[in-house]
C-alpha cells in the first residue's frame, strides 16, 4: 500500500521517495513488525491464556522441568504471523508473484498449525491432527509455492538445482524438481517445529535464518551484485527482503514474551509457518542446499528424531536419551538457558559459513 503511494505521490510530498527504495522498506519491515507485536501482543496473550485454561499440553515422558511450565498458552504465532502480513502488505510490491507465493506458503502453513494446536489444545493431548493428512496438506501448498516460483524465474534456471562453491554448475532435475524444493519446504517447516521445544530456542535461529536470506534475496534480485558475487540472478526476487525483514522485527517482538520464563508458546501455528517460509525462501532464490547450511541446527533436531526413531524401530535401542536432540542434552542436565545460548551460538556460526558461500565460489 505505501510502495504504492510513495509512486503516485512521491514527486509533490517531501521524503516520501525513500519508499520506493528496497533497502528502506526492508529495514522499516522490521521496527513496523517489531511494533506491532508489541502493540497488540500483549492483549492476544492475555486472551489466549483466558481461552486455553490449561494451555500447552505438556508430555508426560518429557524432562521434568518442563511440567512448571503448565498453564502457559501456545499459538503465539498469531502475533508473529499477523504482524508479518500486515507489515508486508503495507510495504511490499503486490505485482510481485514472489511475494505472494511465500505468503500462501506462510498463511497456509500456519493454517495447519493453528488447527494443530487447536486441538491439542481442546483435547489437551500431546498429539494433533493425523500425520498423514498433515503432511499431504504441506505438500500440496508448498508444491503450488514451487510451480508458482519455477513460472517466474528465468527458463535457463527453471528446474535446476544449485550448487554452492560452484558459480556454473546447475542440475537439471526435470519434473523431479518439484518434489526435491517441495520437501524442501516441507522438511524446513518440521524441522523448525521440531525444534522449538524449549524458552526461546526456536525463534533466534529462524531471525538469524531470516536475516541471512534478506541478504541473499536481495543480492540474487540485483543484477549487479549478482554478477560480482557470481550467484544466479533471479529477476524479481528481492521483494522477499521484506517479510524476510518482517520475520526479524515479528521475532524480536515474540522473542520479549517468549524469553523465559515464557508467558506464550509459539506452537505449532508459528514454527510450521516461519520454517515453510524459510523453505520457500530458499527455492524462490535457487540457494536450497544453502539452507541446509544456514538452518543447519534445524536439520541436526531433525536428523536426531530420524535417527532416535529408526534405531529403536530396528534394535529397540535409542541413540539419545530423548529426541529433538535440545531435550537428550535436558536429560543429561544441561540447564534449559545453557542448551538454548549455546545452540544460538551454533545457528550464528553456521549462517556465516552458509553466508561465505555467496563469495567462494
Amino acid at each position: 500500500m505505501l510502495y504504492y503511494l510513495a509512486q503516485v505521490l512521491a514527486e509533490s510530498v517531501p521524503g516520501l521517495n525513500v519508499l520506493r527504495y528496497l533497502t528502506f522498506r526492508s529495514g522499516a519491515a522490521v521496527l513496523l513488525a517489531l511494533f506491532l507485536v508489541f502493540m497488540f501482543g500483549p492483549r492476544l496473550i492475555e486472551m489466549l491464556r483466558v481461552r486455553q485454561g490449561k494451555g500447552q499440553p505438556i508430555r508426560d515422558d518429557g524432562p521434568e522441568s518442563h511440567f512448571s511450565k503448565r498453564g502457559t498458552p501456545t499459538m503465539g504465532g498469531l502475533m508473529i504471523l499477523a504482524s508479518i502480513l500486515i507489515t508486508t502488505l503495507l510495504l511490499a510490491n503486490y505485482a510481485n508473484p514472489y511475494v505472494w507465493g511465500v505468503l500462501f506458503v506462510l498463511v497456509g502453513y500456519g493454517t495447519i498449525g493453528f488447527y494443530d494446536d487447536y486441538l491439542k489444545v481442546t483435547k489437551q493431548s500431546a498429539a494433533g491432527f493425523s500425520g498423514k493428512i498433515r503432511l499431504s496438506a504441506e505438500f500440496v501448498i508448498a508444491l503450488i509455492a514451487v510451480w508458482i516460483f519455477t513460472r517466474m524465474s528465468d527458463p535457463a534456471l527453471a528446474g535446476k538445482l544449485a550448487v554452492p562453491f560452484f558459480k556454473d554448475v546447475l542440475i537439471d532435475l526435470g519434473w523431479f524438481y518439484y518434489v526435491f524444493a517441495a520437501v524442501v519446504i516441507v522438511g524446513a517447516a518440521n524441522a523448525v517445529n521440531l525444534t522449538d521445544g524449549l524458552d526461546g530456542l526456536a525463534i533466534v535461529p529462524v531471525m538469524i535464518a531470516s536475516a541471512s536470506f534478506a541478504l541473499i534475496v536481495y543480492l540474487a534480485g540485483h543484477k549487479v551484485f549478482a554478477d560480482y558475487l557470481q550467484i544466479h540472478y533471479v529477476r524479481g526476487v528481492g521483494e522477499l527482503a521484506i517479510i524476510a525483514g518482517a520475520i526479524v522485527g515479528a521475532g524480536l517482538g515474540f522473542l520479549w514474551y517468549n524469553a523465559p520464563p515464557a508467558q506464550i508458546f509459539m506452537g505449532d501455528t508459528g514454527s510450521l509457518a516461519l520454517g515453510g517460509a524459510l523453505g520457500a525462501f530458499a527455492v524462490a532464490t535457487k540457494h536450497e542446499l544453502v539452507l541446509a547450511i544456514i538452518g543447519g541446527l534445524f536439520v541436526l533436531e531433525a536428523i536426531s528424531v530420524i535417527v532416535q526413531v529408526i534405531s529403536f524401530k530396528l534394535t529397540g535401542k535409542r541413540v539419545f536419551r530423548m529426541a529433538p536432540l535440545h531435550h537428550h542434552f535436558e536429560k543429561k542436565g544441561w540447564k534449559e538457558e545453557t542448551i538454548v545460548i549455546r545452540f544460538w551460538i551454533i545457528s550464528v556460526v553456521l549462517a556465516l559459513i552458509g553466508l561465505a558461500t555467496l563469495k567462494l565460489r
